[in-house]
């Protein structure tokens, strides 16, 4: 079944909602297409502490509220897993997904990016069974249990401070001899009497038996030495990688797979514009990916103008 849009939003996160929640406002047919529910990686959240005119929220109701802020004016969720996107000799978009093809004039990428993984011995093997990415997700598996957070940065910290809340103890292997995270989450984290940590250290396999995680093998860099250690989940938070496989004939990514854009989020491609985590920039938070989507927002209204200007049939 093919579906006639003037814009479709591919993603559901804080900057797909904006974007559609802008360009609806400025009255075209907008589409949000998403392969799961709404709201993105707030979803897996717990609470959100750094969003203007909030003290603190949870992020799953961060993502309706937003939601709802974006579909106020008539944008359409829709679902579906994108496949690929073509651009016709019109410079029209065709958008295939596992079910349907969406036709528009404009097309707003904000898939986000997924955790990244270390790819050793174990990972594969025991996720879902003792291996996570999700501390908010599977936190509540491993009460008066002992978890392992492998990372450093701000979602290790704040994950690994969430998992103090509901297990009996928190490890936290580093790479480094000090933490990547923002000092705030630092000075709880220190402060946390169920929270320990293993410097200059990494995670080389994960162990278990037939069906859950016993261990982790965590490799000392500077003793040159290998133990294992007894724990019953671990928590993986090592940086992200884009999701952008699907547009990979459209050539507008770097060598890492993130998108490159201009000022107003608009790819190489005429119509065609990136926002949120999946570009290629300093800082991926809920607020910038919002500020992303309402530039873009804005941006597809002045293109499709032009489009139907010119003459070009986008829908009806």
């Amino acid at each position: 079944m093919t579906k006639q849009y003037d814009v479709v939003v591919i993603g559901a996160g804080p900057g797909g909602l904006t974007a559609a929640l802008y360009a609806s406002r400025a009255n075209l047919k907008v589409a949000i297409l998403d392969r799961g529910i709404y709201g993105g990686q707030m979803n897996n959240t717990a609470e959100i502490e750094n969003y203007p005119g909030f003290e603190g929220i949870m992020g799953p109701d961060l993502a309706e509220k937003m939601y709802r802020s974006a579909t106020q004016f008539g944008a359409e969720y829709q679902y579906g897993n994108v496949v690929g996107v073509e651009v016709d000799a019109q410079g029209l978009k065709h958008i295939v997904t596992d079910n349907d093809e969406f036709v528009t004039a404009a097309v707003i990428i904000a898939t986000g990016s997924q955790p990244r993984k270390l790819g050793i011995p174990g990972e594969e093997a025991y996720s879902g069974r003792g291996v996570s990415y999700c501390a908010v997700c599977d936190g509540a598996f491993y009460r008066q249990k002992q978890v392992t957070v492998v990372g450093g940065g701000n979602s290790a910290i704040e994950e690994g401070l969430y998992l103090a809340n509901v297990t009996d103890g928190v490890q936290v292997v580093h790479r480094r001899d000090q933490l990547r995270a923002e000092q705030l989450l630092q000075e709880r984290a220190f402060d946390n009497e169920r929270m320990r940590f293993t410097w200059h250290s990494q995670v080389t396999a994960i162990v278990g038996d037939e069906r859950k995680v016993t261990g982790v093998q965590v490799y000392d860099r500077q003793t040159d030495q290998t133990r294992t250690v007894p724990t019953d989940g671990v928590f993986i938070y090592v940086g992200a990688e884009p999701m952008t496989a699907m547009f990979k004939n459209l050539n507008i990514t770097d060598d890492a797979g993130w998108i490159l854009t201009d000022e107003q989020m608009q790819t190489t491609i005429p119509g065609i514009y990136a926002i949120g985590d999946v570009r290629q920039k300093q800082l991926r938070q809920i607020t910038t990916a919002v500020g992303d989507g309402g530039i873009a927002g804005q941006a597809v209204f002045n293109y499709v103008a032009q489009l139907k200007h010119a003459g070009v049939v986008i829908n009806g």
